[in-house]
């Protein structure tokens, strides 16, 4: 179990595999693209040069903790000798039942296999195994070395020493495990999804601006963030993906997604990550500016 395959380079899958390496664990990353883990490398690179200026961490275990990645482009030769399988790729339910074929077909007949999912049936992921039993959910929150929730999803089908032994690596890595059931959303986004849905409409109804909005969330309930920057920051495609698996799954018109977030989903106004959403941004700054679009 010391052994850890990440499958996915990009935030979630770069912290996930931060921070299994800092507490000891021998990471495998994978991803099919060697340019995208070259800049995940440099991203852990960059977060553990900030936990040593905060004297955090020691310039040696920054150096033993890098010493413990590696990264690979085939993933059959990076779970080869995984004792646990997290996958932390898009979140792309079709893309993600593939995944876990193959790492059924791959990964050893021990393994646990896990998935970072948001919002996806964990159910449905270990249906496509032979090994539903060892399918689990390991939902970390964003950024994952410095977030202590980890959203421990059983399906169906997934074992009480499966489910106790991810409760114990979760609590080795600094983190608190949360046990839930395999329903839409889970917990986090159940919650979380339909309030950030609400601001939007909010906004789109003309009941207040943006800044407005995430100042009364803020200031009135102590979020350290509006809901309408931490949409931009989730990624705007990601809320209305998880917004559609909510109304499909639950059948529930209070979670449809307002017309508002799918055109400018449509539009790829995603967020931060495509330099605009609810707000603009601008690389090297940290000014929170409103979007042309939403300014009054």
């Amino acid at each position: 179990m010391m052994n850890v395959a990440v499958i996915g380079s990009g935030t979630m899958g770069n912290g996930i595999a931060h921070v299994f390496a800092q507490h000891g664990f021998t990471v495998a990353l994978i991803d099919i693209s060697q340019p995208a883990l070259d800049r995940a490398l440099g991203t852990i690179t960059k977060n553990l040069d900030r936990q040593v200026s905060k004297a955090t961490l020691s310039e040696e275990d920054k150096t033993t903790t890098l010493g413990r990645l590696r990264t690979f482009t085939s993933l059959q030769e990076g779970v080869a000798n995984a004792g646990l399988v997290v996958e932390a790729a898009t979140e792309n339910v079709d893309l993600k039942l593939q995944i876990f074929r193959d790492l059924d077909q791959f990964a050893p007949a021990d393994a646990i296999l896990a998935s970072n999912t948001s919002s996806i049936s964990i159910t449905k992921i270990a249906a496509v195994t032979k090994r539903p039993q060892q399918v689990i959910g390991m939902h970390f929150m964003n950024p994952v070395p410095v977030m202590k929730l980890v959203e421990v999803i059983r399906g169906y089908a997934t074992s009480d020493a499966v489910t106790e032994q991810v409760m114990a690596l979760s609590r080795q890595l600094g983190k608190t495990p949360t046990e839930v059931n395999d329903y839409p959303g889970f917990v986090a986004n159940r919650i979380l999804l339909p309030m950030i849905n609400e601001a939007i409409i909010s906004l789109f109804e003309g009941v207040a601006g943006v800044e407005e909005i995430d100042t009364v969330m803020k200031l009135g309930m102590a979020h350290p963030m509006g809901p309408l920057q931490l949409a931009d920051f989730i990624g705007l495609d990601v809320c209305l993906a998880i917004l559609r698996v909510l109304h499909e799954g639950l059948g529930n018109p209070k979670y449809a997604p307002c017309p508002l977030l799918v055109n400018m989903v449509m539009a790829g106004r995603l967020g931060a990550k495509s330099g605009e959403g609810f707000y603009q941004y601008t690389a090297g700054s940290k000014e929170l500016v409103v979007a042309e679009r939403f300014r009054r």
